[in-house]
């Protein structure tokens, strides 16, 4: 009999939470999905939640927005000036207020992006089946590998290193998202192909978990909706820092 691999193990290092208490992330997983191109009422809901936040954000000063200034200070707290590497929430939500729309790029990937903007929460998109060590959101020691996205038809831009003390995602000494929620890498990019995605969820004060619950159940919803699958969520405390990708 052949042995079973070992489950991938999902874990948040004790120094974050140390660093930023109240801090915590939900990952929506998300089994056996057939990802495709999005569909025309996929593409609906993602402009109507374009034209949602415009709309609640009309005016505002988006620096001074609660959820927006808990993540700047964070980054701020960290050594990282927001103005330079902004979360990509607000990243998101600067080009939706100047008027520009979203790409639909695939259905997975539409659907994090729709519930971000709804909840002003990073949500980030991970295709866990490219998955093959143990994950963690950790601070770096300096010596990882973070390979940048490259647009269709540019060169692939040359790999970086995250300085020590930044808090990465990474699978081993492979970076899959830098700067905490800043840019994801072409480690784990969600494709046509992905039939396994993990939807991070990060949860920092004023958020509450009960956003967070919310905003995880809208993103079940479509995900069963647009791309069948099996669902659950599971959240990364203080007190439960650990998952593994079998459970």
């Amino acid at each position: 009999m052949q042995d079973q691999p070992r489950p991938i193990r999902y874990a948040i290092d004790a120094r974050v939470f140390e660093r930023f208490p109240g801090y915590l992330r939900a990952v929506v997983l998300a089994r056996d999905v057939t990802n495709t191109p999005s569909p025309a009422a996929l593409v609906e809901l993602l402009r109507a939640a374009e034209e949602g936040a415009r709309r609640s954000l009309a005016g505002q000063d988006l620096s001074a927005h609660p959820l927006i200034y808990a993540w700047r200070e964070a980054y701020r707290a960290l050594g990282v000036k927001p103005s330079e590497f902004r979360p990509s929430m607000e990243a998101m939500l600067r080009r939706v207020l100047n008027g520009h729309d979203l790409p639909a790029i695939n259905a997975l990937v539409d659907i994090g992006n729709i519930v971000s903007l709804r909840h002003l929460l990073p949500v980030g998109g991970h295709a866990l089946d490219r998955l093959e060590g143990d994950v963690a959101l950790r601070p770096a020691h300096g010596g990882e590998s973070y390979t940048p996205f490259a647009n269709p038809g540019d060169p692939q831009p040359p790999a970086e290193q995250p300085a020590a003390g930044e808090f990465i995602f990474a699978e081993g000494d492979t970076v899959l998202t830098r700067r905490w929620t800043w840019r994801q890498s072409a480690r784990t990019m969600t494709t046509l192909e992905t039939a396994f995605v993990g939807y991070n969820v990060d949860i920092l004060p004023p958020a509450t978990r009960a956003g967070g619950e919310q905003a995880c159940g809208e993103i079940s919803e479509l995900v069963t909706r647009f791309c069948g699958g099996r669902l659950s969520t599971r959240w990364l405390t203080p007190e439960n820092p650990v998952i593994h990708l079998s459970d």
